[in-house]
């Protein structure tokens, strides 16, 4: 087998995979990013809770989960709320999934008046970047190391609620410009702290920029602007993704913002998606994770290999779920039926699946 990189029946690592399919050429196969978090849970035996309580618990997780699947990437990303966790706000956590934020930090005009950015190493993420860091002295720069933030426009709707966020965002611009200032300061200190930790690239998470959450003039005019200021101060490669957003109709902006990397919805024909995409900006997914929960190994093999079939051909994509973080609902079952898949068909050339 010839790689279109030129490499004559040679494995790469995970890292020289990736990264030849950025550069839109063929590695030895279709990357594979599987963005489990709370999985790690259930190897070490812990509740979500205690898992996330240490680093060190992450980091073993982590290695183990790329153990078991064999897959592309390390992903130290704890949860979304400690980001409002930072600024003061109480996590709400559950047995079965993904910890939230409770209590709202914004409650009045004088909230955001008063907001001030939170010192990164003195709070609750200082455990993301000793998890990071260990990472690092395992994986080298063999393994992609994921960093993840949410976007500045996006992060309002867990600070306030999205009612009230919404609100502000009509009826107040000039407060809505200043939270976001606040926020873009913190986002771009947090990506560039994960970054000197050692993180490879930054998820910069933006679901209300999709126009399956906002109108296209709001998200034109608030959304893409900020995240084109915002991605140009993050010191390393970043990839945009809405959360299961659509994105179809926004390819060009996203491109615009000189991000690398695009998550795809699993509402859209990869096929369709990779037609604009192509050369241009990579694409990341787009498994249905909902789904996922219901898959036999038998359809999880052929979703891997209808989504190889629409978008492996000339690189440019890695192939993982469509929201960026897979449900503890999945089994260990099917994950290995993806990670067997994907191994089977996704090496190049791309046969006739």
């Amino acid at each position: 087998m010839t790689n279109t990189n030129g490499q004559q029946g040679a494995t790469m690592t995970s890292m020289e995979r990736v990264l030849t399919t950025l550069g839109h050429q063929e590695p030895d196969r279709v990357p594979l990013f599987l963005l489990v978090t709370m999985h790690g849970a259930k190897e070490l035996g812990l509740s979500i809770q205690e898992y996330f309580s240490k680093a060190e618990y992450v980091v073993e997780g982590q290695l183990r989960l790329r153990e078991k699947y064999q897959h592309d990437c390390l992903n130290p990303f704890f949860y979304a709320a400690m980001e409002t966790e930072a600024f003061g706000a109480e996590t709400i956590w559950f047995k079965d999934g993904p910890p939230n934020s409770g209590s709202l930090i914004i409650r009045s005009e004088k909230d955001i008046r008063t907001l001030q950015v939170p010192e990164i190493e003195d709070s609750c993420l200082n455990k993301v970047l000793d998890a990071i860091r260990s990472l690092k002295k395992v994986a080298k720069d063999e393994v992609p190391i994921l960093g993840v933030v949410l976007s500045p426009f996006s992060l309002p709707v867990m600070q306030m609620g999205f009612a009230a966020y919404i609100e502000l965002m009509y009826e107040q611009p000039k407060l809505f410009h200043q939270l976001i200032e606040v926020n873009q300061e913190f986002c771009v200190r947090w990506a560039n702290a994960q970054v000197q930790a050692g993180a490879t690239a930054i998820c910069y998470f933006d679901p209300l920029t999709s126009p399956s959450m906002t109108a296209p003039g709001v998200h034109l005019e608030t959304g893409f602007r900020i995240a084109k200021e915002t991605l140009t101060q993050i010191e390393s490669p970043t990839a945009v993704h809405l959360a299961s957003g659509r994105t179809l109709s926004i390819v060009e902006n996203v491109i615009a913002t000189g991000t690398a990397v695009l998550g795809i919805s699993a509402m859209e024909d990869l096929a369709e998606v990779k037609a604009v995409c192509r050369n241009r900006i990579t694409m990341l997914g787009n498994l249905n994770g909902i789904e996922m929960c219901r898959w036999t190994p038998q359809q999880a093999e052929e979703k891997v290999k209808e989504a190889i079939k629409k978008a492996g051909a000339g690189g440019g994509f890695i192939l993982s779920d469509n929201h960026g973080e897979i449900p503890w609902q999945v089994s260990d079952e099917i994950l290995l039926a993806i990670s067997e898949a994907a191994h089977q068909w996704g090496k190049y050339p791309i046969r006739d699946l």
